[in-house]
């Protein structure tokens, strides 16, 4: 009977293979090589493992030049990486990564030729994201020595390493790989086998989510991809980085996680089949969601749903003031964007010491800028001036834009539009900054339904480059048109959506961070795991429970609440662990206690 590998001391894992040469195995070999491991490279196209090669001699190169390393430095990591085109070439191994394309089909075969390859203290490691590792495991002669090990994409760049385990996998294995992981330089975080393990299972629900938005015809590319980047400070837009992974990809992976989870969530979107079917798989095959220069680059071309570059939308209203109504923090940074800009702006609060301690907020923000160099003092003292503050809405009358941001309470709203239908005159344009209501009920509360959108501003309003211009079925087309050109001369980016719930960022934000709590509730991963799974793997600049802490727990449900209640799919119901911080009062940061703990100011 052959010794346990958790009874055997495992020595150093000095030489490792790397089976299949795509980009991401070359880029694994690249890291490990760079690391001072002596790799050996597998493909069975000599073209592939060419291909390696000359990658591997490109990426060094660069990193010479960059200074990253030195020119010995490239000479030996070069040296220690060997390609063939057998997998007898694994033999001497103490680690073999497998990355070979997502079928279980071909990784069994790979895995039951190591077996009788490889020594016996040999570990096996797959990079699937979306496979069962238990069932690879089974499948083998030593099931206690496989596992999964799952890099991210560009390799050499992306810190994160996913070291999965399942319930057959030796603790010496595990041991072994995450300790390589840190000598690699990464940052391993230890998961549990079920599909797209953390990053990817949160990432792709997403990804899914957002191309089942473009197929509804909801809002172009374009739009979704600027407001995921704009709105959430992601590295790329959805649709974009769907393109990158490659659409078959992600319908594969995204088939795996339905077949667990029977969450619609995970349901792969019409369209990923339909483009993955016909070919058009994103970046490596020259067109997915967008068109490429060539197959392999990553050059945007002009095509057919490209939108026209200052393309007229229809003759705009003249804005020259505005009205704000509102005193918290999104109406001064509101009211503050309009004035930089040259606006007049009228700032109305329920009293006028409520407006004017607004306005003094806006002056200090206005200071900070000086005293950074964004603006000089003159500069800021003729963008106060601009403010007008008020207790009364009567002062509203001759505005040409009048704009609300006070409480997210639909009756508060629609008797405070019922005042603009009262106050302001004919022509104006009447909005809101809701983020979660149906704009076109505000729209009712008035006699002219037609002048009424929705402006939804990010927060802080003065830094945040995104609003989500809001149309209703009854907006005019003047109206629309008039917003839009209005966001540009305030130096904001407009997206065009429709009058439903979340629009576009948060019916894409909210799920994500919800299936993040579900996580947790299940006990799969750690806030600490998924938070730096998410950082480091996804490039995203917080992770989903410091975000929700920021947001605020009592913000979040609410949002996950109406996504619900509009879209009716079990799979947006809140995760019952927000609810029950929420009822137990823990809202995070603004209370000192949500999912983590805070020092009180």
């Amino acid at each position: 009977m052959a010794t346990p590998l958790s009874d055997t001391p495992l020595s150093p894992l000095k030489t490792v293979a790397v089976v299949g040469l795509g980009t991401m195995g070359t880029g694994i070999a690249e890291v490990l090589a760079r690391a001072g491991r002596d790799v050996i490279g597998i493909d069975i196209s000599e073209a592939a493992a060419a291909q390696a090669v000359a990658t591997l001699e490109a990426s060094t190169a660069r990193a010479v030049r960059r200074e990253h390393l030195s020119e010995q430095e490239r000479t030996d990591a070069l040296a220690r990486f060997r390609t063939f085109t057998d997998l007898a070439a694994a033999a001497d191994a103490d680690l073999v990564i497998e990355v070979t394309p997502e079928s279980y089909d071909i990784k069994q075969q790979v895995f039951r030729a190591l077996d009788t390859i490889v020594r016996p203290q040999a570990i096996l490691a797959t990079g699937t994201n979306a496979l069962s590792v238990t069932r690879l495991a089974a499948d083998s002669a030593h099931p206690e020595r496989v596992l999964g090990l799952h890099f991210f994409n560009p390799a050499p760049a992306m810190k994160l390493v996913e070291v999965v385990s399942s319930v057959l996998t030796a603790p010496g294995a595990v041991t072994a790989v995450t300790d390589l992981a840190v000598e690699l330089g990464k940052e391993p975080v230890a998961v549990g086998d079920r599909p797209g393990f953390v990053a990817d299972g949160l990432l792709f629900g997403y990804l899914n989510q957002a191309a089942a938005m473009y197929e509804a015809k909801y809002a172009s590319r374009e739009d979704i991809d600027a407001a995921m980047k704009l709105g959430c400070g992601l590295p790329m837009g959805p649709l974009a980085l769907l393109d990158l992974i490659g659409v078959d990809t992600a319908r594969t992976v995204l088939e795996a996680m339905y077949s667990e989870s029977h969450d619609r969530l995970h349901a792969p979107a019409p369209i990923l089949k339909q483009l993955s079917e016909a070919g058009l798989t994103g970046r490596k095959s020259g067109r997915g969601f967008y068109s490429y220069e060539v197959p392999g680059s990553d050059a945007v071309v002009r095509d057919a749903l490209t939108p026209l570059e200052g393309a007229v939308l229809a003759e705009g209203r003249t804005v020259r003031s505005v009205g704000v109504a509102g005193s918290g923090t999104m109406a001064s940074g509101i009211a503050e964007v309009f004035a930089k800009a040259g606006y007049e702006v009228v700032l109305a609060a329920r009293t006028e010491e409520k407006a004017q301690t607004a306005k003094a907020r806006i002056g200090k923000s206005l200071s900070r800028s000086v005293d950074k160099g964004r603006m000089t003092a003159e500069a800021a003292a003729r963008t106060l001036e601009l403010i007008t503050p008020t207790g009364s809405y009567d002062d509203f009358a001759e505005v040409d834009l009048a704009l609300e941001a006070v409480a997210e309470d639909l009756e508060i709203k629609q008797q405070l539009f019922t005042t603009f239908d009262k106050v302001c005159k004919p022509g104006a344009i009447l909005a809101t900054t809701t983020s979660s209501l149906p704009v076109v009920a505000c729209a009712r509360a008035t006699s002219r339904p037609q002048d009424v959108i929705g402006m939804h501003f990010f927060n802080p309003a003065p830094a945040m480059k995104l609003v989500e211009v809001v149309r209703t079925v009854l907006t005019a087309d003047d109206v629309h048109a008039t917003v839009r050109e209005v966001c540009t001369k305030i130096r904001k980016h407009p997206v065009d959506c429709g009058d439903r719930a979340g629009f576009i960022v948060n019916a894409l934000l909210f799920p994500y961070l919800n299936n993040a709590i579900k996580m947790v509730q299940e006990h799969y991963a750690s806030l600490d795991d998924i938070d730096a799974a998410m950082k480091l793997g996804g490039g995203y600049p917080m992770g989903p429970f410091e975000l929700l802490d920021v947001v605020g727990l009592d913000v979040s449900l609410a949002i996950e609440k109406v996504l619900h209640r509009e879209f009716r799919d079990p799979g947006l119901a809140p995760a019952p662990l927000l609810e029950h911080l929420v009822a137990a009062g823990c809202l995070g940061r603004k209370t000192g206690r949500g999912f983590r703990e805070y020092a009180r100011r």
